[in-house]
Parts: structure tokens; C-alpha cells; sequence
């Protein structure tokens, strides 16, 4: 089977990258990175984002989305992860989702039309703090009247968002998704450091909280909800690995040692050749896992782990090598390696590490034979 982006899919990127390219480049991340107070969230950018629908990709036209899936919208993270694009799309995307899975018609009514404008700045926290991407790391609890009490870190954007969406263990055992907004009393937000500037994170403690339960929430949904998030961020990881692989290679075409292009070397260029595989590998696994996911095929769950484990590790592999075939120079501040290496570094562990997604590959795969 051939199975490729289709036009609208290649122009939607192309206009992405267009954009940034000419109004947001990577001077505007380095001001964003050398501004560690701030809160992360070019104006511009953000204005941008909402007025040309990038993030209304995956919002239905009737609240005045775009009504497209999980491949048109890992196309936007991919550019976004070239750019090393700061800012809370994900998060809102990922609240938009959440909405459009479990939110009644009221909740989408009153909520999806101002995810999709940019006029909302929404987040989700998902789990607590050393917890998996799983129920299991759940750390919030709801009673049966809806507080909510535990916490949740890291929450991206939370310091800036207006609505929180918050997955708790319910009495029931189950997993639900509540809306609650981070100016209620019982509601305490903190900044947390990051090594890579260009996102702000927080934690987020909640101590008897009236949360606004999203009510076709359910274990399954969260899963589901878990697993857009891990193909998004896989978007972002090939996209910032394919530039990161790019600048490499040519660099080293341009770089000189004894009278040749270092990329000449046969161990330069084999490596080089071995990543570029590797990186065409993960861009083809989250196409399909993205498609896996809009389709509701059989076999999406494996898909999902597949391709976050392998966008993870390819970005760690491609922006370390990044570093080290720029040399010197490839490890000073005034570089932009640093730039693609953290976020890479960051990246591969939200919405599961590597070894958790592998760990999924093992168990939806691997039987016992007890014949």
C-alpha cells in the first residue's frame, strides 16, 4: 500500500515553515530561552498560531475548527519541532482533544471555538510527579462530589492557562477528566526549572477543588487521550531530528580538515547515512501511528509505542551527534545545538520513555505459549 501526506497535507507544512522561517526564527527562540521569566509564550507567535488554524486542526468545523485529525496536526508539530518552536500548542491541542472525546455539547460549545482561535490558553495534567503515563500514575484523586485533591507535574503552560484539564482516580477505580480552573482557592501552581527553554512547566497541587467532570470520561478515553499526546510529541521529535540531521550534514560538507570536507570521511558519512535511515524509520512509524489513531485501527495502541519509542531515541541519537560533528563550537551557548539536544532530551520522556513504550511493544506483542 502507498501511503503518503497528501497535497494539502505537504502545503499545510510548507506554510508552517514558511511562516517561521520568515516572522519566528531562531533568534526569537533564543530570546525565548534566554528569558527564563517569562512566561514562554511569544505574543506574536501565539496570535499567529490561532489565525492561521493551527490550532483548530482537530477542532470540529461546527466550533469553528478545521475538523482535520492526528496526521494533518503531527505535519504542524513536525515544523513546530524544526522551529524548536516555544509556546502551548500542544497542551491546548491535547485540551481540545480531551473536550472533544468526553466534553458534553455545553463544554464543547463554551470552550472548543476558543481553543481553536488561540482566545483559551488550555493545559492537561495527566500524572504525578515520578509517575508513568498510565493510570497508574495518576496521582490526583476525585471524591464522589467531584473535589479534587493530590497533584500533577510536569503540567506544561500551567502557570499561563485558563483551563486545566485533570485526569483523577475515581471511586470507582476508573480514571475520569475534570476541568478546573488555576484561580480557584486549593488550587496552587509553582514554576518549575527546565533545561530546555522552550517550555515552561509547573506543578500543579489541588487540595479539595470542585473540578467540572468531562462526563463521557472513562479509563479508555484517558488511554486514548495518553496516546495523542505521545503521537503529537513524536511529530515534534522527528521534525526537530530530520533539521538537526540536515544542519549536520551540512556542515559537514562545508567543514575542512586536511584538504577535505569532513563529511567525506568514510565513518563520518556512514554514521550520517545510518541516522538519516533512522530518522525516515520515525517519521513513517508516526504517520501511521497518527493514522492508526484517526481511523481507530485494531492495531494503534502498538503503532502509538512503536513510534515514540523510535522517534525518542532517533532525536537523542541525532541531536547528540548534532554536537559533537559541529566541533567546538557545537558546544557553546551562541550555537543552536543546544537548542534541538534539550528539547530532544525532554521530549523522549513526556508521554512515555522510551523503555515504557517498548515495554507496551513487548506486552501487546509477545504471548505466552502454555500449550
Amino acid at each position: 500500500m502507498y501511503f503518503a501526506l497528501t497535497d494539502e497535507q505537504c502545503a499545510l507544512g510548507e506554510a508552517v515553515r514558511d511562516y517561521l522561517a520568515d516572522q519566528f526564527d531562531r533568534s526569537a527562540v533564543r530570546a525565548v530561552f534566554e528569558d527564563p521569566g517569562g512566561t514562554g509564550i511569544p505574543a506574536q507567535l501565539w496570535k499567529a498560531m490561532g489565525e492561521q488554524g493551527w490550532l483548530a486542526v482537530c477542532v470540529p468545523e461546527e466550533y469553528d475548527g478545521l475538523g482535520l485529525g492526528l496526521v494533518d496536526a503531527q505535519v504542524v508539530a513536525r515544523a513546530f519541532g524544526a522551529g524548536v518552536v516555544p509556546g502551548p500548542w500542544l497542551p491546548t491541542v491535547l485540551a481540545g482533544e480531551a473536550l472533544g472525546l468526553a466534553g458534553s455539547d455545553a463544554q464543547k460549545a463554551a470552550l472548543l471555538p476558543a481553543v481553536a482561535s488561540g482566545a483559551l490558553v488550555a493545559t492537561v495534567a495527566l500524572r504525578g510527579p515520578t509517575g508513568r503515563y498510565d493510570p497508574s500514575g495518576v496521582r490526583v484523586g476525585a471524591d464522589e462530589g467531584g473535589r479534587l485533591t493530590g497533584s500533577a507535574l510536569p503540567v506544561d503552560y500551567a502557570e499561563a492557562a485558563e483551563i486545566i484539564v485533570v485526569a483523577a482516580l475515581e471511586p470507582g477505580a476508573g480514571v475520569g477528566l475534570y476541568l478546573v480552573e488555576p484561580g480557584l482557592p486549593g488550587v496552587q501552581v509553582t514554576g518549575l526549572e527546565s533545561y530546555d527553554g522552550s517550555v515552561r512547566t509547573a506543578s500543579v497541587v489541588l487540595d479539595g477543588v470542585p473540578g467540572q467532570r468531562l462526563p463521557g470520561s472513562s479509563t479508555g478515553v484517558f488511554v486514548e487521550l495518553l496516546d495523542r499526546g505521545a503521537v503529537l510529541t513524536a511529530g515534534d521529535l522527528v521534525g526537530l531530528a530530520r533539521e538537526a540531521l540536515t544542519r549536520t550534514v551540512a556542515y559537514a560538507c562545508d567543514r575542512v580538515q586536511f584538504g577535505r570536507a569532513v563529511g567525506s570521511f568514510q565513518a563520518l558519512k556512514h554514521h550520517l547515512a545510518d541516522l538519516h535511515v533512522a530518522v525516515t524509520m520515525s517519521e513513517h512509524a508516526v504517520l501511521y501511528a497518527a493514522h492508526a489513531l484517526d481511523a481507530g485501527l485494531a492495531d494503534r495502541r502498538l503503532a502509538v509505542a512503536v513510534a515514540k519509542s523510535k522517534a525518542s531515541q532517533t532525536a537523542r541519537d541525532v541531536t547528540a551527534a548534532m554536537i559533537q560533528y559541529h566541533g567546538g563550537i557545537g558546544y557553546t551557548w551562541e550555537h543552536d545545538a543546544h537548542f534541538f539536544y534539550k528539547r530532544a532530551k525532554r521530549e523522549a520522556y513526556s508521554y512515555g520513555d522510551p523503555i515504557e513504550h517498548r515495554d507496551r511493544v513487548a506486552a501487546l506483542t509477545i504471548t505466552s505459549d502454555r500449550g
